[in-house]
C-alpha cells in the first residue's frame, strides 16, 4: 500500500516536469501555425485588395465613356460610346495574347502575391557588362507557368491600366476617326505600345535598371502610373491626332475651326 501511495505521489510530482519538457516544441509548433497561418492572410488580403482595385479602375471606363460622349454631337454619340466598350475587348485580347508577356514575362517574384517567381524570362542585351532589358519572354496567352492564380491577378490589375491608356486617346479623337482605324490602333496599344513601355518601368525593363547599372538612384520608379499610363495615352493621342484632322471631311473640318 506504501508503495502505491509512493509511486503515485513520484508520478504527480513528475508529471508537472514532463509537461514542461514538452511545451517547448509545442510553443515553437504554434509560432510556426500562427507566423503560417498570419502569411497566408496576408497573401489573401493583397488578392482581394488587387482585384477590387483593378475592378475599381475598369468601372472607370463608364466614366470615361460618358463624359466622351457628352461632349459629341447626338448622331456621334453612338459610335464614341461603342469605341469607349470594345475597347476592352479588342485591347483586352491583344494584351492577353502577348503583351502582358512583354511586359510582365521577365517581372521575377510576384512578392505580395505569394511569391509566385516563374515570370522570369527577360529578353535583354548586354552593354559595358551590364543587363539592359527590353520585353519579356514567358506567358503567351496566359498559359505553360502564367496559368496560376497570382498571376491571374496580377494580369487583371495590369490590364485596366492598359485599357485606361488605350481609352484617352478616344476622346481626343470622339468624330474624328472611323472604327476600323480604332480597331487597329487598339490592338497595338494592348499588343505592343503600353507592354513595351511598362515592361521597361515595370517589368525589370533597362528604365527601372538604371539605378542598379548606373547608380541613379532606384532608377526610373512610377508609383502609380504617371508616366506609363499617361505618357502612353497622350503620347498616342499625339500622334493620332493630327493623322485624323487631316483626313477629316470638309464638314467636319468647319465644325472644329
Amino acid at each position: 500500500m506504501r508503495r502505491s501511495v509512493g509511486i503515485g505521489l513520484l508520478i504527480t510530482l513528475a508529471w508537472p516536469l514532463v509537461l514542461a519538457g514538452q511545451g517547448v516544441p509545442a510553443a515553437d509548433s504554434l509560432a510556426r501555425l500562427a507566423s503560417a497561418a498570419s502569411a497566408a492572410n496576408t497573401v489573401a488580403i493583397n488578392f482581394v485588395w488587387t482585384l477590387v482595385a483593378g475592378f475599381l479602375v475598369m468601372f472607370m471606363q463608364a466614366g470615361f465613356a460618358m463624359v466622351e460622349t457628352g461632349f459629341t454631337r447626338a448622331k456621334n454619340a453612338a459610335h464614341t460610346i461603342t469605341m469607349n466598350f470594345m475597347v476592352y475587348g479588342i485591347a483586352m485580347l491583344a494584351y492577353w495574347a502577348i503583351g502582358f508577356a512583354f511586359q510582365a514575362g521577365g517581372v521575377g517574384p510576384l512578392g505580395t502575391l505569394g511569391g509566385y517567381d516563374k515570370l522570369a524570362h527577360e529578353i535583354s542585351i548586354t552593354i559595358a557588362g551590364k543587363e539592359w532589358g527590353l520585353f519579356g519572354g514567358t506567358g503567351f496567352f496566359l498559359t505553360g507557368v502564367a496559368y496560376t492564380a497570382p498571376v491571374f491577378a496580377y494580369f487583371l490589375f495590369q490590364m485596366v491600366f492598359m485599357d485606361t491608356a488605350a481609352t484617352i486617346p478616344t476622346g481626343a479623337l470622339a468624330e474624328r476617326w472611323k472604327f476600323s482605324a480604332f480597331a487597329v490602333f487598339s490592338v497595338f496599344v494592348g499588343a505592343f505600345i503600353y507592354p513595351i513601355y511598362a515592361n521597361w518601368t515595370w517589368g525589370g525593363g533597362w528604365l527601372a535598371m538604371l539605378g542598379k547599372n548606373l547608380g541613379l538612384g532606384h532608377g526610373h520608379v512610377d508609383f502609380a502610373g504617371s508616366s506609363v499610363v499617361r505618357r502612353c495615352w497622350a503620347r498616342a493621342a499625339g500622334n493620332t491626332t493630327p493623322t485624323a484632322a487631316s483626313t477629316r471631311s470638309p464638314a467636319t473640318t468647319s465644325r472644329w475651326r
